[in-house]
């Protein structure tokens, strides 16, 4: 009887409604197989797949999609999320108006970069990267973005 009614649970779990997340956009239109050598020793290939707009507890957030792989067989989405919040207190403290997409794009790859320097194995890649503003500093360093210019709104 309890088989039963698990069973009977999980088909009616097929009609609960799951938030739909909005769609992915700005991938290009034939995607390039990239490569980079990770400190950790693993080399990985990706694609980037698209970026969204979305609440990440309650905050606006960036995500970037992007395909990885360490072995070429297996490829795996990994989400880098960059926070609103984290752009505009660096924009603010370096007297920025804000970042272009493309500025964004380079800071979410950046990140992504960091994750397979900083992460031992590949199966650490599966959790999402969560872009922090000592991270963004850094970043926003190593990629040379000016402070005092910016996009007009």
């Amino acid at each position: 009887m309890l088989r039963w009614m698990k069973a009977v649970l999980r088909w009616l779990r097929r009609f609960q409604k799951t938030p739909e997340l909005p769609p992915l956009t700005g991938a290009p239109a034939v995607r390039r197989l990239k490569t980079y050598s990770a400190e950790s020793g693993y080399v990985y290939q990706y694609y980037f797949e698209g970026r969204r707009l979305l609440l990440r507890d309650g905050v606006p957030t960036n995500e970037f999609v992007f395909e990885v792989s360490a072995d070429r067989r297996r490829y795996q989405p990994v989400s880098v999320y960059v926070a609103e919040a984290v752009l505009e207190e660096w924009c603010a403290r370096n007297q920025r108006v804000d970042l272009s997409s493309s500025q964004r794009h380079g800071v979410a790859k950046m990140a992504l970069f960091g994750a397979f320097d900083q992460r031992a194995k590949p199966q650490e890649m599966e959790k999402p990267v969560v872009l922090t503003s000592e991270e963004m500093d850094r970043i926003a360093e190593a990629i040379d973005l000016e402070a005092g210019t910016g996009v007009a709104p």
